[in-house]
């Protein structure tokens, strides 16, 4: 895994920022989503976020600091019956987040999430200044445990 190879090389990891970009291909309707589809993105979303924690934890959990942070697009909070897979993945993804962070506060690692409505890029809805900047504050103020972008 690349986060082990950089742990090896750079020594402890601080912060990870884990947001993977989902298929496109996984947008369809939730009548026309297969198996497949669904573990696909679980394996996407979920396992691999559970994968990056589980290597940069020891080294957190023993400084007793760290930030652990997730972002997701809008089906978490909004689920759409025409992207069926993103409503299913990210919400499960949220409650592994919340999960860590209810377990981890108390050891000093902070674990956090930002949740994006709608389209970012230069001009859009959201630019990706604000989106790092509201990320930064997460890391930095370590006090919520969950941000939504509207």
């Amino acid at each position: 895994m690349a986060l082990s190879a950089l742990r090896e090389r750079l020594g402890p990891i601080e912060a990870v920022l884990f947001s993977p970009r989902p298929s496109l291909g996984w947008i369809k309707p939730v009548l026309d989503t297969e198996p497949s589809d669904v573990a696909n993105a679980l394996a996407l979303s979920v396992l691999a976020a559970v994968a990056a924690v589980r290597t940069v934890l020891p080294d957190m959990g023993h400084r007793g600091r760290g930030t652990l942070l997730f972002t997701t697009g809008g089906a978490a909070v909004e689920p759409h019956r025409d992207r069926a897979v993103s409503g299913i993945a990210y919400a499960a993804e949220s409650a592994y987040v919340r999960m860590l962070h209810d377990t981890l506060a108390a050891e000093g690692v902070h674990a956090a999430q930002v949740t994006v409505v709608g389209p970012i890029g230069p001009g859009a809805r959201h630019e990706p200044d604000a989106v790092a900047e509201e990320l930064w504050r997460l890391h930095t103020e370590r006090d919520q445990p969950l941000v939504v972008l509207r």
